[in-house]
């Protein structure tokens, strides 16, 4: 909960918020000519990234008392406790003989009268400025939290366009604000379920650019793409990567029977994981690596299941008399499964402990599918897709504790969301 009294500056989010935070961001000190309009762009996005989190609450500018006329000037605190303002972020931006940007910011305890840990200094290019801001944001939110950012992060997903009987999909990437959209493939052939690797710089996904699906790699820095060698001619789908990236699980069917497989990228060695006549699929790694979740209709439906990353006995965790349950994603955190529950023709996005206690549904709509994590194991983007015969696509995301759902911005449909790790 928001502190409602003079202490410590400190957001816990062990549970809902019920009061954001209110705190001031006056526009960043342009150091020279050529900074002016990217300071005031940098500052725009820092506000953006922590009124989305639902944790903040910005207090205009017209309401303030004092102004900041320099980045080493003394901060007038009386005049931010009389607005209310708990937080303080001030910063400067310049642009150099060389044509760097350098960004600098500090953050202020105002009800302490003091500033919250070091102020740092980014240096980039002009056109990485977004990343700049998103930096500044995410060391703001991990001050006042306690728990790692996420803004500085990328969302690959599939950008849908057409009627809905005759859809085409396209593999896209993009900030995880929507800004900078760029499309990796064409709308040539089917794509799905994309997945990041470790390090961000690779995603795995379904193509059915043969005629049925197919796993393929993709090099995100040279959009370079490969059919993963070595797997038989029969549907390969549902991949992820392990946590050291070397691995990727998958499901693949082969007369009429789909299992889990385990496939070395470094050596194109296949190995199979499960063996049941049931459908095993949607794997996922734990964090450690040491276990792999998935949905299995062996007791009759949809339900999730954990088993040795090795294979093996697999134990049933979900809990549920009644509905199915789907797309079993492992938070970064290890705490938690987010999942997909239908019953009574309704979805839901829910999250369990690795167990299946503490089960909450977090959302429900017509169609609520494929959750993925957040990087700090705080935030869920799924896809939601309307009703009819005109219905759509769009991402949504949703905190853990089933507040702050928000629609994510994407140029049109788009579905199948997967968020990368912390950019590097």
């Amino acid at each position: 909960m928001a502190q409602s009294s003079p202490g410590p500056l400190r957001i816990e989010i062990t549970e809902g918020v019920i009061e954001p935070l209110p705190f001031a961001a006056p526009v960043f000190i342009a150091e020279n000519a050529a900074a002016a309009d990217v300071a005031q762009d940098i500052t725009r996005v820092i506000s953006a990234d922590l009124r989305g989190t639902g944790l903040f609450r910005e207090i205009p500018s017209s309401a303030y008392i004092s102004t900041i006329t320099s980045f080493d000037s003394p901060v007038q605190y009386a005049d931010w406790k009389a607005i209310n303002a708990q937080a303080l972020i001030t910063g400067s931006v310049e642009q150099t003989a060389n044509g760097q940007l350098v960004v600098r910011f500090r953050l202020f305890d105002v009800f302490a009268d003091q500033q919250l840990g070091e102020g740092l200094q980014f240096v980039g290019s002009p056109d990485s400025w977004r990343r700049m801001a998103h930096n500044v944001a995410d060391q703001v939110y991990e001050r006042i939290t306690g728990e790692g950012g996420y803004f500085d992060t990328r969302v690959a997903f599939i950008s849908e366009t057409g009627p809905k009987n005759a859809r085409l999909k396209r593999l896209a990437i993009m900030d995880y604000d929507g800004a900078n959209v760029q499309y990796l493939t064409d709308s040539r052939n089917i794509v799905l379920a994309p997945r990041f690797s470790p390090n961000g710089d690779r995603v795995i996904f379904t193509s059915y650019e043969s005629g049925f699906p197919r796993v393929y790699l993709l090099d995100v820095a040279t959009v370079q793409r490969r059919q993963l060698e070595g797997l038989p001619d029969t549907m390969s789908f549902a991949p992820r990567f392990s946590p050291d990236g070397n691995r990727i699980v998958y499901s693949e069917e082969s007369g009429g029977n789909t299992d889990i497989y385990l496939y070395d990228l470094n050596t194109g060695q296949r190995t199979r994981l499960t063996e049941a006549p049931s459908i095993e699929t949607a794997p996922s790694f734990s964090p450690d690596g040491s276990q792999i979740v998935f949905e299995s209709d062996r007791s009759g439906r949809q339900q999730i299941y954990v088993m040795p990353a090795s294979g093996g006995e697999a134990r049933r965790i979900s809990q549920g008399q009644v509905g199915r349950y789907g797309t079993p994603v492992w938070s970064p955190r290890g705490d938690l499964i987010a999942f997909t529950f239908q019953n009574a023709g309704r979805f839901h996005i829910g999250v369990m402990r690795t167990d299946g206690s503490e089960e909450r549904l977090l959302t429900a709509s017509f169609l609520d599918e494929g959750p993925t994590w957040a990087p700090n194991g705080r935030v869920i983007m799924f896809t939601r897709e309307t009703a009819g015969a005109d219905g759509a696509p769009a991402l949504y995301s949703v905190d853990i504790s089933g507040r702050n759902l928000q629609r994510v911005a994407t140029p049109g449909m788009a579905s199948d969301p997967a968020w990368s790790p912390l950019l590097p």
